[in-house]
């Protein structure tokens, strides 16, 4: 732990205008990212009497080894570095609001000639419209079923759009009407556009309209005798009101709104919101997160920085209620007001229907907080005990918050590869897995190891990747993870594994990070110079993290190694003639269609083909009539593809 003392810097060269810091730890690593009105007075703040700080607080200013900042503009200016920063540097001690699952939103294709409707999950694309979230995506397909007797947009895929338009016959929906069939031009693209517009319209909230204007069709057919169109109408009028019923009425119609309630304890923060269009709920969404050194006015800023940030794309409401107003509430709105293009209010409701809704709201984060309690005490209880485990029986200095694990997979001696997998805290980190083609390519476990390892602490060994002061491009060789060292290293294997990884991390310059390897045979775990392997209990935990990491890493390496033989499993016989590449080899296939064509073609007709000049057709014409005839050999099979 270092003394924050050791870093602080003169309280004259910090700035008093509005800015963005970073503290980076020994390594350079970014740990924290945070925004102020005034620089000076807020990192004045880190560096008062440590036992006053926050636990999570003391902790960071520990940990950390340095601080820099940035002077912007303004506050608003500060917020969006803030946000940039976060999404860029992932920093270990900002919290960080990640939804347990991808939720589904209903989605408009408004960009395509012919809209189409369909559950999409994931990151938002232009010219799409979203309604939601949904919990599940049944609820989806439930109400989009119900709508689309009176609004049938297009809802199939673009295969089998073009199958559609190709053969002249509409799908199923065509022909039970819930579908308008731009495909074989029952409707002009203007009047399916329009369909889907007012569908969109629907959604949004403008609900009360079609419902009258279905109405009033419904009763000038009765009036007319046409008994059949308004027994049809009045169905419409009642799918349109069963997909009402599904989300509830509680604001007034005219209100777009997100509620946003939050439950903390000491260490973590649960999050719920319900997103209401037209005054009514049109989707909710929670989850939990842990508890960054900040007070609750800073959580809700960093809430809704990732909630409506360009990474998500979320709709902005006309109203954002909280239920305590962000650190800077005037520049939160200038950056809602920014990203909606219209005015956005952030407040917290005092009385009437919104105070009440966001009590409901509230109790929701209250329970889902609890349930998450029960579910995650003890798989944290067990965490911790596997990391104590741990350091006890290997005798490491510290608990191994930090693990990296390595492993070799290949089939006989071709397409070499290796794994890394990083856990911490017990848990897998999978943004920090990497994956190596070994260059030696043969087939000794051991010496492929040893270029695994040195590849990856080479890095680590180059020292660590603190910026220069007043360098703006300094840090760019902070954002690799290489450079973070971990607290233990494990490979696959047993003694000679252990040894060829020891010695892999003495020839880059590492001599201080703790190497074991875990036997498959026994579950032995070997030390580096002991004749005798380390023997955890079957019961213990810790053996069970270091099984869970290790088989981690071996099917990564598998998974890897199964990509790369199946891209290799084929060889054609031009593959290797000199200047032609793969563009060159489709042009020859595409105009002579085959191998067996090629070889019964002359100099002349190779040289028609774009790209193909004397030397290479030559070359071309040589091998296929002085090789074995083929085309492509499967390598698995022995299989002649001609």
């Amino acid at each position: 732990m270092a003394d924050p003392a050791t870093y602080r810097p003169r309280p004259g060269e910090i700035p008093t205008e509005p800015g963005v810091y970073r503290f980076r730890d020994a390594h350079g690593r970014v740990i924290y990212v945070g925004k102020a009105r005034s620089l000076r007075s807020r990192l004045s703040s880190y560096f008062q009497d440590v036992r006053a700080l926050h636990p999570r607080t003391r902790q960071m200013v520990t940990t950390g080894a340095s601080v820099e900042w940035t002077v912007v503009r303004n506050e608003v200016e500060a917020l969006q570095l803030e946000y940039s920063w976060i999404k860029e540097y992932d920093p270990r001690f900002n919290v960080k609001y990640r939804d347990d699952k991808s939720y589904p939103y209903l989605a408009v294709t408004m960009g395509e000639e012919f809209p189409r409707a369909q559950v999409m999950r994931g990151r938002k694309r232009r010219g799409t419209r979203y309604f939601g979230p949904y919990t599940h995506a049944w609820a989806i397909r439930e109400t989009l079923d119900t709508l689309l007797r009176v609004f049938p947009v297009r809802t199939c895929s673009a295969g089998v759009f073009r199958r559609a338009e190709q053969s002249g016959r509409p799908c199923l929906l065509g022909y039970i009407d819930k579908c308008s069939a731009p495909c074989v031009g029952r409707v002009s693209p203007e009047e399916h556009r329009q369909i889907a517009e007012d569908f969109c319209d629907f959604m949004a909230g403008d609900s009360a309209r079609f419902v009258r204007r279905l109405e009033d069709r419904m009763r000038a057919a009765s009036q007319e005798l046409d008994f059949e169109t308004a027994a049809r109408l009045r169905d419409d009028v009642g799918a349109l009101r069963r997909a009402l019923e599904r989300s509830a009425v509680v604001l007034p119609d005219a209100t777009d709104a997100d509620v946003f309630g939050l439950a903390d304890d000491e260490l973590e923060v649960a999050v719920q919101v319900f997103h209401v269009r037209g005054g009514r709920i049109r989707g909710q969404r929670g989850w939990v997160s842990e508890k960054g050194a900040e007070d609750m006015g800073s959580i809700v800023e960093h809430l809704l920085q990732q909630v409506y940030g360009p990474e998500q794309g979320e709709d902005v409401p006309r109203e954002v209620l909280v239920p305590v107003l962000p650190t800077d509430p005037e520049d939160m709105e200038a950056w809602l007001t920014d990203r909606r293009g219209a005015r956005v209010r952030v407040r917290v409701p005092q009385r009437g229907d919104k105070r009440t809704l966001m009590q409901t709201v509230a109790r929701n984060a209250d329970q889902a907080l609890a349930r998450h309690k029960v579910a995650r005490s003890g798989d944290l209880t067990l965490r911790s005990q596997a990391l104590q485990e741990l350091q006890e029986a290997l005798e490491l200095p510290e608990a191994p918050l930090r693990i990296e694990s390595f492993d070799i997979s290949h089939v006989q001696g071709s397409d070499v590869v290796g794994s890394m997998v990083v856990f911490e805290d017990g848990l897998a980190r999978k943004s920090e897995y990497r994956r190596f083609v070994v260059r030696g390519g043969t087939g000794d476990d051991t010496a492929a190891m040893h270029e695994v390892l040195g590849r990856r602490f080479r890095h680590l060994a180059a020292g660590p990747a603190v910026p220069a002061e007043g360098d703006p491009t300094a840090d760019e060789g902070s954002r690799s993870s290489f450079r973070y060292p971990p607290n233990l290293v494990v490979v696959d294997g047993g003694r000679p594994q252990v040894e060829a990884a020891r010695a892999a991390l003495a020839a880059v310059g590492v001599d201080d990070l703790p190497v074991i390897g875990l036997a498959k045979r026994l579950e032995e775990v070997w030390l580096p110079g002991e004749d005798h392997p380390v023997v955890l209990p079957r019961t213990s935990e810790g053996l069970y993290l270091l099984q869970r990491v290790r088989d981690e890493a071996h099917r990564f390496a598998n998974t890897f190694h199964r990509q790369r033989r199946s891209r290799s499993m084929t060889s054609s016989q031009l593959d290797g003639i000199p200047g032609l590449g793969k563009a060159r080899q489709q042009a020859l296939l595409a105009r002579f269609g085959s191998v067996k064509a090629l070889r019964r073609a002359e100099e002349e007709d190779l040289l028609q083909v774009p790209g193909i000049g004397p030397a290479v057709a030559r070359a071309v014409l040589e091998r296929l009539r002085d090789g074995e005839p083929g085309l492509a050999v499967n390598l698995s099979t022995g299989e002649v593809l001609d």
